[in-house]
C-alpha cells in the first residue's frame, strides 16, 4: 500500500533557495520521526525527498478532483 501523501505550499525558502520555491505546492511524505522533530519530509526540486523545517510550509487544502491533479503530475 502507498503511503499517504499531503500537499503543502512553501511560504518560505530562505537557505533553501535551490531546493524549494516560494508559493510552490509539493507533496510531503509521512515521517512520524521527523514530524516529532520539527521537520517535515518534502519531495523537492530535485525529485528526491528531503527534510526541512515545518514552519517552511502550510498545508494545501484543495478540491478532490485538484488534489487528485497535482499528486498525478507529481
Amino acid at each position: 500500500m502507498a503511503k499517504a501523501r499531503r500537499l503543502v505550499i512553501c511560504v518560505d525558502n530562505s537557505g533553501y533557495e535551490v531546493s524549494l520555491e516560494r508559493r510552490k505546492i509539493y507533496v510531503s511524505l509521512p515521517d512520524a520521526a521527523a514530524s516529532r522533530k520539527g521537520l517535515v519530509r518534502v519531495v523537492d526540486e530535485s525529485g528526491e525527498d528531503y527534510l526541512f523545517p515545518q514552519e517552511k510550509f502550510v498545508s494545501a487544502t484543495l478540491p478532490s478532483s485538484v488534489r487528485r491533479a497535482v499528486l498525478h503530475a507529481a
